[in-house]
């Protein structure tokens, strides 16, 4: 070894130590773990399993304590009684714009000026609801259709065998970005069809190779050729969601309309919209697959589960005014009728669910416990909430939490059970797949319509079954913690047909 190379590596070492400033814990502060690497701390254990880092960290210290991760101190709380105190909290105190733009940058290569997430949530709302849900509502069961009975006819009579996860996220996204994004102009004919399944494949099958590669994006750790192909496919998916591209579809959603208004009303570019609108279909489309995945091989896997949900669905479909290859819309009556696919639903949510609720301190503040205690957290660290690990697998609150119980959200009565307890003290969160506070999805309502129409009509006019019926449950993908729903470590094959 050279002495040039030996100085080198002193020199990163002693950067290293000057970065790290080891800091000590001050009276009141929660517990401090800095770990045994400099400035990296817990980054290793952190990226390679968050989950059950996470979970050993509170075996050690409770359930709030400061870790070293990279270069930053990320206190974490664990506490479901207390996340109203974080989630409440106004961004003068505990900010999630800063991390977002973050994020949007690093991941989508998204600069928006003036951005304020608050300002974008207050102008989208109004299109996420009411009359204008019912409409997104009426066109994703119409582009449902389309798509995953189409394609199914197209390619013939028979059994077809796929994954069940590129079944789902394939048919959801497909399906969901013809309803937010338009349709082939008229007239609606069966040549118009084909061509937006032809094109809706193109954009899940371009997005696909973008979504695989987010956790390296997120964490800064592509490698040469991953750079690459990431800049190729979002140059392509830059190219189909142009806002010149989208003015020629018709029966474009309300949400897009208002949102590419705000966003011209800021003066973005039509380059930078492009990548605004990529940024929006991973946003309202890149965990319902996932999570109509996780509800069908539950069920699959479940003979009584999937029972009872299609004895809850039999009645509705001999009630119906029409037979279901007849049915243009799912009215919204039905979709809330659902009581036993609804705690199917939670209950998949529940054991899938993992993303993280982050918050940047932005002074030193007293954050005070449900039970009393109070701990101070110093302006400059990052602040992380992980309801995947408490309240959702928390066994005090659930028994067997690792096992997927399709009643658990059940009372009796076949009501939803929204009664759950920790220290003997009654849960508002006990389930939280969709955030909270003042970032929670504004699209959930659209979301769980969605999920809901695809499982009922996979169900109502296919067949549907595990090629290897005593298949295990696939392991978590474990790179995908806190983004969102997991995906599994493989997809699990199945074969499919239409009833005839």
């Amino acid at each position: 070894m050279s002495w040039a190379v030996v100085f080198g590596l002193l020199a990163a070492l002693l950067l290293l130590l000057l970065l790290t400033r080891r800091r000590t814990r001050r009276p009141g502060e929660p517990p401090l773990d800095l770990g045994s690497i400099p400035w990296l701390g817990y980054a290793l254990e952190f990226g390679k399993d968050a989950a059950s880092f996470l979970t050993r960290m509170k075996e050690k210290h409770g359930d709030i304590f400061t870790v070293l991760v990279g270069g930053r101190y990320v206190t974490v709380l664990l506490d479901p009684h207390s996340y109203d105190m974080v989630v409440w909290e106004p961004r003068t105190r505990l900010d999630f714009h800063a991390y977002a733009v973050f994020l949007m940058e690093r991941i989508f290569d998204v600069q928006l000026p003036h951005y304020s997430p608050s300002d974008e949530k207050s102008k989208m709302k109004p299109t996420l609801l009411h009359k204008e849900l019912q409409a997104l509502t009426e066109a994703m069961y119409t582009n449902l259709h389309t798509v995953l009975l189409g394609d199914t006819m197209e390619a013939g009579s028979g059994w077809h065998e796929m994954g069940l996860l590129e079944f789902s996220y394939s048919f959801l996204l497909r399906a969901g970005y013809l309803t937010l994004y338009g349709v082939e102009a008229p007239p609606h004919t069966q040549e118009s069809q084909a061509q937006d399944r032809v094109h809706s494949a193109d954009v899940f099958h371009t997005f696909r190779q973008l979504d695989l590669l987010l956790p390296k994006l997120a964490r800064g750790s592509l490698s040469v050729g991953d750079k690459n192909q990431v800049c190729r496919v979002k140059g392509h998916l830059w190219k189909l969601l142009s806002p010149a591209r989208l003015a020629t579809r018709a029966h474009r959603s309300k949400w897009l309309e208002s949102y590419l208004l705000h966003l011209e009303e800021m003066g973005v570019s039509e380059e930078m919209q492009a990548r605004a609108l990529v940024l929006q279909l991973w946003a309202t489309q890149g965990n319902m697959g996932p999570a109509a995945f996780w509800v069908l091989l539950f069920l699959l896997r479940t003979p009584e589960a999937l029972a009872a949900v299609r004895g809850e669905l039999e009645p509705m479909l001999l009630q119906a005014e029409q037979p279901i290859s007849q049915m243009t819309a799912l009215p919204q009556k039905v979709l809330d009728s659902m009581p036993v696919l609804d705690s199917v639903l939670s209950e998949s949510l529940r054991l899938t669910a993992a993303p993280f609720i982050t918050r940047e301190v932005v002074v030193d503040m007293a954050l005070p416990m449900a039970d009393g205690r109070e701990f101070t957290l110093r302006c400059g660290d990052r602040l992380l909430l992980f309801p995947f690990l408490s309240p959702q697998k928390d066994p005090e609150i659930y028994t067997d939490p690792e096992v997927f119980k399709y009643n658990r959200f059940l009372n009796p009565d076949g009501s939803e059970k929204k009664d759950f307890y920790k220290d003997g003290k009654r849960l508002k969160n006990y389930s939280m797949p969709w955030g909270a506070g003042h970032n929670q999805c504004l699209g959930r309502g659209y979301a769980i319509s969605s999920i809901k129409q695809f499982v009922f009509l996979v169900l109502a006019r296919f067949d549907l079954e595990l090629i290897s019926p005593d298949v295990e449950m696939p392991l978590f993908d474990l790179s995908r913690y806190g983004l969102g729903l997991m995906q599994p470590e493989h997809d699990v094959p199945v074969r499919y047909r239409i009833r005839p």
